[in-house]
């Protein structure tokens, strides 16, 4: 069940890791701060997406399953045009503050969490009892945090590599995971 929920929770937080690689990537003077805020929204979302789905059950999925790929396309695209029409007018983001705001994390947590909660409606199948349930979103939750905070890192070294493409870039790879996960519920499920 370990190697279950570990394995899980890191194909669930490559999203998220991506995302934090942005994230990382569009802050000058980056701090410990902003790497742990990301980590954490991440992680918690991660971690309470499946939970709620556990909880919700088959009975709410339905409505909510035929549209998620949209929500994450929409969430993700819009993020990322933002970053792209940002970084065409340069503003220069010393404290780091739009990639790691409140609003901003939170729109990504949900974006990139949709997922896990269909994860969460198949614990009940998967899983025996609401104990395993939560220690797998744990697990799944300490595994994205922890990757998603090196992504904010390694974005950071990329980051001071691209210099002022960087964000442009970031935005780019935001609309392409929008976009992969549109096309894969719509051509691939």
């Amino acid at each position: 069940m370990i190697i279950y929920a570990i394995s899980l929770g890191i194909s669930l937080a490559m999203d998220a890791f991506s995302v934090s690689i942005t994230n990382g990537m569009r802050c000058s003077k980056l701090k410990l701060r902003h790497a742990l805020a990301d980590g954490i929204t991440f992680g918690l979302f991660q971690a309470m997406m499946p939970l709620i789905g556990l909880f919700l059950g088959l009975s709410c999925l339905k409505y909510i399953q035929p549209v998620d790929h949209w929500i994450a396309f929409i969430l993700l695209g819009g993020i990322g045009f933002n970053m792209i029409r940002g970084a065409l007018k340069k503003e220069e983001d010393e404290e780091c503050a739009q990639p790691f705001g409140l609003k901003n994390l939170l729109i990504q947590g949900v974006a990139t969490s949709i997922d896990a909660l269909a994860v969460g409606v198949g614990f009940s199948t998967e899983l025996h009892g609401y104990g395993e349930g939560i220690l797998t979103a744990a697990i799944i939750g300490i595994a994205t945090f922890i990757i998603s905070t090196a992504g904010v890192y390694i974005g950071r070294i990329f980051g001071g590599l691209l210099k002022q493409k960087a964000e442009i870039f970031g935005g780019a790879i935001l609309i392409a995971i929008g976009l992969k996960i549109l096309i894969e519920h719509l051509f691939f499920q």
